[in-house]
């Protein structure tokens, strides 16, 4: 079984650091993020991948020598402008009839051999990972005469659930909803959604994206620790 990892676009909110490479290659701690994402991947014994590359996909193809002997990968220039749907449009001659996707700038403790079952499971055509949304504001408790009686500082909100990618889909049903210029957020989940046939897989354990240069510098600090918290399978 292949994964399919998306690492083509422009990174514009990590500017300036993507000015020069993807986001996906900048390092968190001694290797680029998508060395991290891969790994994830790989400590499941998964270990073959297509890499939909586009802004800067040269560094990408420069860093081919460094992989571990026993990973397969297969990097496919798709554009640079191309949007997410294109991408995996483009590299759906290179993936089996079942096959992993993600993102190159998300990593957490994902239980892979769980999702695989959990799609199995189900029966449909896509399965997604959610994880509860981190808010990056505090929120204040008030009680019914509007008094303040607590504040939470950055909380993890449990009723709202966020794509964390770590996705795995079925190739002719998704190609069925697919063209070049879609979208797989705005276009293609929710076209399987409508027919009933995107299910979830929850994670409740660490995950982290890398939207910003920020989130790139935290998530290197995480990387310095001698256990990464994306190292270790969660739930």
């Amino acid at each position: 079984m292949r994964v399919l990892i998306l690492c083509g676009g422009r990174g514009v909110r990590a500017w300036p650091a993507t000015a020069e490479v993807p986001k996906p290659m900048l390092q968190v701690g001694d290797r680029p993020m998508l060395y991290h994402v891969m790994d994830i991947y790989a400590r499941h014994g998964v270990r073959d991948f297509v890499l939909a590359a586009g802004y800067r996909y040269q560094a990408i193809e420069a860093y081919r020598s460094n992989w571990p002997s026993d990973w397969k990968v297969d990097v496919v220039d798709t554009g640079e402008d191309t949007d997410t749907g294109g991408r995996v449009l483009a590299c759906l001659d290179r993936v089996g009839e079942t096959f992993h996707a993600t993102y190159g700038d998300g990593v957490g403790n994902i239980d892979i051999t769980a999702l695989a079952a959990r799609h199995e499971g189900h029966g449909g055509a896509a399965t997604v990972t959610v994880v509860p949304l981190p808010s990056q504001y505090g929120t204040l408790v008030i009680d019914d005469d509007g008094r303040v009686t607590d504040f939470r500082e950055k909380p993890v909100l449990h009723d709202h659930l966020i794509n964390a990618g770590f996705f795995m889909f079925n190739r002719d049903k998704l190609s069925a909803c697919a063209d070049a210029g879609s979208s797989l957020e705005r276009d293609i989940l929710p076209t399987l959604g409508s027919r009933d046939a995107l299910f979830v897989y929850r994670h409740d354990g660490f995950w982290k994206s890398a939207d910003t240069q920020k989130d790139v510098s935290d998530l290197d600090a995480l990387a310095r620790r001698e256990d990464p918290p994306w190292q270790a399978t969660g739930s």
